[in-house]
């Protein structure tokens, strides 16, 4: 379990965010019936704290998620049961093939690692071919969504290339609070309604390297992750 130690509560977050990208994103959760309902939740209740970028992968852009990472950790109350997610959005980068945006994801998080001189979470592996993966960011671990409009997936179809980025923390709380098997399944039988056949790529954390799932493509089985911890 990640601690952080006593932090005052969240009143209100404040969100630099481009007006009509928060406004498309609450767009796509809320009005489009998203499967996440974590998700809509997260929206609902103005817990999203979004931010625009501009050129996608970059290390400048790299430096600047990670400022703003770094406050979006330092501000989160992880004694309350109220979760919070943090949104890249990269409102004018073109559009990307599955692959391309694939590519350019797994750049923007070789930046951001580049730059992290904090320890890694020690709750996960630093290793992506390992079960128990999960990615490290200023020594918090992250679950990635890649989200972005030509995704095979209608849950990840976003108006703008975007990143979620979800605390693992958040995950292992609902399992603490006993609802994570209800919610899991319940997100994974809306997303058969919205597209017909269950994402192919979703696995539980331990099963599989959960790498596997941040670009929203369906991966080959032979498929390895091009990320390596710096030494």
């Amino acid at each position: 379990m990640i601690s952080s130690g006593v932090k005052p509560k969240v009143k209100k977050w404040k969100v630099n965010a481009d007006e009509a990208a928060e406004l498309a994103f609450k767009d796509f959760v809320l009005t489009k019936d998203h499967p996440c309902m974590m998700a809509q939740t997260v929206v609902s209740q103005n817990h999203l704290d979004l931010h625009t970028y501009g050129e996608f992968p970059s290390r400048k852009t790299a430096k600047e998620i990670y400022k703003d990472l770094q406050n979006y950790i330092e501000k989160y109350d992880f004694e309350s049961n109220e979760f919070y997610t943090f949104m890249a959005v990269f409102k004018d980068q073109d559009s990307f093939s599955e692959t391309q945006f694939e590519t350019a994801l797994w750049k923007q998080l070789e930046f951001l690692h580049d730059i992290d001189n904090e320890d890694w979470d020690p709750e996960v592996s630093d290793n992506p071919e390992e079960k128990n993966f999960s990615f490290s960011i200023a020594g918090k671990a992250f679950y990635m969504v890649g989200m972005h409009p030509n995704s095979s997936r209608k849950a990840r179809q976003s108006p703008y290339t975007a990143i979620a980025f979800n605390l693992h923390w958040q995950f292992e709380k609902l399992r603490e609070m006993g609802a994570f098997n209800t919610v899991r399944d319940k997100i994974r039988e809306r997303d058969i309604e919205l597209q017909g056949n269950i994402n192919p790529m979703l696995e539980d954390f331990g099963e599989n390297s959960e790498a596997r799932q941040y670009s929203g493509r369906k991966v080959e089985e032979e498929w390895k992750c091009p990320f390596h911890r710096k030494n």
